[in-house]
């Protein structure tokens, strides 16, 4: 390039690349901002076409990006319908789509003169396995980002073992049998607390277990590996199993936090700019919240991809409002299989009185802002690793409800392991919902959980501040990048 021959020393540049749902996408943002704000990278953003459209739509990330001079945007179809819902039900539906329309994209990228300036870096989500192909192919260094939780990541990573051992598929309908080749896990984890496609019978034809068998040896192939968490929460477990694996491993997180304390040193900036959300935030919840008693409000949200059944929703809502809390509900649009959400003539008429009384429903809410408001006293949640972390940071207890994933092994932790919360896994029932809500926030109860979760707040706290282990580890990423400038120049 003209530009990189006159310049003696050319900035790296780096193409991030996530997997285009919700929570990777919110999170490589975070990582991009980052980068942004250590300066010295150019960054390019790769999002879908219909992702970038949806955060245009719905956020002020264009202006909030624009303040950064090396970073821009760049989309590639992902081979979907308009109408296709993009959730979890649909998973195989997304990637398949994003690796047919992504491969030659990306292959023109990331070789020389692919782009105004040469790609020195691609940072990816670590089920991209064909982007590391194209990679390999043009010569540019690998840097995956694994976005789901380490503890998930590791069982993943454990997938052969389990097979060869036999543990895997189960024999028998027992999920309470503990598992014993997912190192580190051993004598807590059980078979209902592996990520969900454990549990089917044909492993070898399951569309998930072949993309996460390769995913399983590119990874330690990579220059290294971003994780989003902090050493002290997964170091003794998971982190110390996977270096074993990838011995490169940045523990950044939690980035959400990270980010907030590096932005409040540069610049004035409030949440409601920084939200890289697909839908758009109903803020009129923030006001109710605000008129509630301090530690008051079960927050309930299942997350940006996971779908109930419309029974489910009811049982979820009568256990809500026999529990006699105050609740905020985000019921996200496309969360209800076949046909939408219920019908005003499917509620009964006691569960509307409630909700009127004591309850507040929004299509998709503030998240980060929700969970850290002084009248939550609990997060219902699906365990996604990203609200997960969000939990930590703000030291509220979880009642957990995972459904695919890493979510499964989070729940797992969050009870057993960290004891901040309870987990109600592979069970949907309005009485089970009602006791373990109670059990969560009720006074003289939720003692037992608070300790815990203030000390990993607390710890949460200390890894980004200055020579905390999430910002040396930050820094020592940006070092390595900023060393890979001289390749594919």
């Amino acid at each position: 390039m003209e530009e990189e021959r006159e310049n003696p020393n050319p900035l790296p540049h780096v193409l991030i690349f996530p997997l285009p749902v919700q929570g990777p996408v919110n999170c490589m943002l975070k990582l991009a901002e980052l980068l942004c704000l250590a300066g010295g990278i150019t960054i390019t953003f790769l999002n879908t076409d219909h992702n970038h459209r949806r955060l245009l739509a719905c956020t002020d990330i264009e202006n909030r990006f624009s303040k950064y001079p090396t970073f821009q945007f760049a989309t590639v179809p992902d081979g979907l319908p308009e109408e296709n819902p993009r959730s979890g039900d649909r998973f195989m539906e997304i990637f398949d789509g994003l690796e047919k329309m992504a491969t030659p994209l990306l292959k023109k990228m990331l070789a020389p003169g692919g782009m105004s300036k040469n790609v020195n870096c691609l940072i990816a989500d670590g089920i991209l396995n064909f982007a590391h192909d194209v990679a390999d192919e043009v010569g540019v260094p690998v840097i995956y980002f694994e976005t789901i939780s380490p503890c998930g990541l590791w069982a993943c990573f454990c997938l052969q073992k389990l097979i060869d051992s036999g543990e895997v598929p189960f024999e028998g309908n027992d999920l309470d049998v503990l598992i014993n080749n997912v190192p580190g896990m051993e004598g807590f984890l059980r078979r209902r607390d592996l990520p969900n496609f454990y549990r089917v019978n044909d492993l070898k034809n399951h569309p998930l277990v072949g993309k996460l068998v390769l995913e399983n040896r590119r990874v330690p192939e990579a220059r290294g590996l971003i994780l989003n968490t902090f050493e002290e929460l997964d170091g003794p477990i998971a982190l110390a199993q996977i270096r074993c694996l990838v011995p490169n491993v940045y523990s950044i997180g939690p980035i959400h936090s990270y980010l907030k304390s590096q932005l409040a040193k540069t610049q004035s900036i409030t949440s409601k700019d920084s939200t890289n959300s697909l839908w758009k935030e109903d803020r009129s919840c923030m006001n109710w919240l605000d008129q509630q008693p301090d530690k008051s409000v079960i927050y309930v949200s299942i997350g940006s991809l996971a779908v109930m059944e419309k029974h489910q929703v009811i049982e979820f809502w009568y256990g809500l409002v026999n529990s006699c809390r105050r609740f905020l509900w985000v019921r996200r649009p496309n969360a209800v299989i076949a046909g939408g959400d219920l019908l005003n003539e499917e509620i009964p008429d006691e569960i509307k009185k409630a909700t009127e009384e004591r309850g507040c429903l929004v299509s998709w809410a503030p998240q980060e802002d929700v969970i850290s408001h002084r009248a939550i006293a609990g997060f219902f949640t699906h365990s996604g690793w990203n609200s997960t972390l969000e939990s930590i940071v703000s030291g509220v207890p979880m009642l957990c409800w995972p459904q695919f994933f890493d979510q499964l092994v989070n729940g797992r932790m969050v009870s057993e392991i960290w004891k901040i919360g309870l987990d109600m896994k592979d069970t949907c029932d309005r009485v089970v919902i009602e006791r373990l809500i109670n059990e969560l926030v009720e006074e003289g109860k939720r003692e037992k959980f608070a300790g815990s979760a203030n000390e990993l707040a607390r710890m949460a706290e200390q890894s980004i501040m200055e020579n905390g282990s999430s910002q040396s580890n930050f820094k020592r990423l940006v070092d390595d990048i900023k060393s890979m400038v001289n390749v594919n120049l």
